[in-house]
């Protein structure tokens, strides 16, 4: 079967799923990306033939050659979205084909085959439909879902591989920080960087995510939940926290968000708040913020409010800022009625309780 076409799925259906009672207990308290579901999808691609063996699987370990292309030169991409229960039973996506759309285009960056966007969409709902059982209840309860694609050909040269499997897994998810909804406190590095003009920063990859661990765990010995880190020409503009994308509320209601220029990913949940904030009669603004103005606003009160938001915090505030010279907090360090506003109609969106004007909520059982 070509790249092109449908693809149709084999289901083989784990021959030892995970007891109702065993897992009742681990939907308790699943925390975030400790626990996973019975079945993944794999997809396997090779040159001249396309996309082939589509099937939904037992989960399980991932046969490896050690001279996989992947783990030699790191042509891996990757998304992250959820599968909500909606109160009529019923389970939803939030803008699937957003993320199949980011998903090619991380793969062209990345020298990869696209995946057809038909077909990305078509893997996540074949998985949910056999693992529904697993989603938790309750508002901060769905489940995780983790498409990716790596190089699987075995050969040692540096050349775009000819080979590659996609794979999604699922993981039942909670609130992605303990302890509910809270301002984090953020680390603003000093001497890294997360992306530079002309590199893959555009590009849902795990080589962004590897080099942002090391200001990351920078930031935990400050006693920090996140890092952010600034532009890799003149180390003083905002560009995003290790995972999430970040936005300032001014004191007259103006939310702004640093502007796409191939260095930030193009997060879904990112473009969602602008058009929710426009929408809520808010002036939105995709312009450069420099630490020293986030600073200087932040003081005179101007700056009243700053969040960051992904699929996996949703909208987050943040509170306290750390950097080398000092700490100061945003407004009374508290989450803010815009951010929190805001967080609330996305919630709502992505579990069917709330009118979707825009078309993003995808009913898929």
């Amino acid at each position: 079967m070509s790249g092109g076409d449908k693809l149709d799925f084999e289901i083989r259906p784990n021959p030892a799923p995970v007891s109702v009672a065993d897992r009742a207990a681990l939907l308790a308290n699943p925390g975030f990306g400790r626990v996973f579901t019975d079945h993944m999808v794999t997809i396997r691609y090779a040159d001249g033939k396309g996309w082939y063996d589509a099937r939904v699987e037992a989960r399980a370990p991932i046969p490896m050659d050690p001279a996989a292309a992947v783990l030699h030169y790191a042509q891996e991409i990757f998304e992250g979205l959820k599968a909500y229960r909606t109160p009529d039973g019923g389970v939803t996506m939030f803008r699937p084909e957003a993320n199949a759309a980011r998903f090619a285009a991380s793969a062209r960056r990345m020298a990869m085959p696209p995946l057809p966007e038909e077909s990305f969409v078509d893997s996540l709902r074949r998985l949910v439909e056999v693992d529904r059982d697993w989603i938790p209840e309750g508002e901060d309860g769905s489940l995780y879902l983790r498409p990716f694609m790596f190089a699987s050909e075995v050969f040692l040269g540096v050349r775009p591989a000819n080979e590659y499997l996609y794979v999604v897994i699922a993981s039942p998810v909670g609130a992605y920080f303990s302890g509910g909804v809270k301002p984090v406190t953020v680390w603003v590095s000093p001497d890294y960087t997360r992306a530079a003009p002309g590199g893959t920063g555009a590009a849902k990859c795990g080589g962004n995510y590897a080099a942002s661990l090391v200001a990351q765990a920078e930031a935990i010995e400050h006693g920090c939940d996140q890092v952010v880190f600034l532009d890799a020409v003149e180390r003083r503009y905002v560009d995003e926290l290790g995972g999430m994308n970040v936005f300032f509320v001014y004191d007259d209601g103006t939310v702004v968000t640093p502007p796409l220029t191939g260095t930030i990913l193009p997060g879904i949940t990112r473009e969602s708040v602008l058009e929710l904030a426009a929408g809520a009669g808010h002036r939105v603004e995709e312009r450069p913020v420099s630490f020293a103005d986030w600073q200087a606003d932040a003081a005179s009160g101007r700056l009243r409010e700053v969040f960051a938001c992904g699929t996996a915090a949703v909208i987050t505030p943040i509170g306290q800022v750390r950097f080398p010279d000092g700490e100061f907090l945003v407004g009374d360090g508290g989450p803010g009625q815009v951010t929190m506003a805001l967080r609330q109609q996305l919630v709502d969106l992505q579990r069917g309780v709330a009118d979707d004007p825009h078309g993003w909520v995808r009913r898929i059982l």
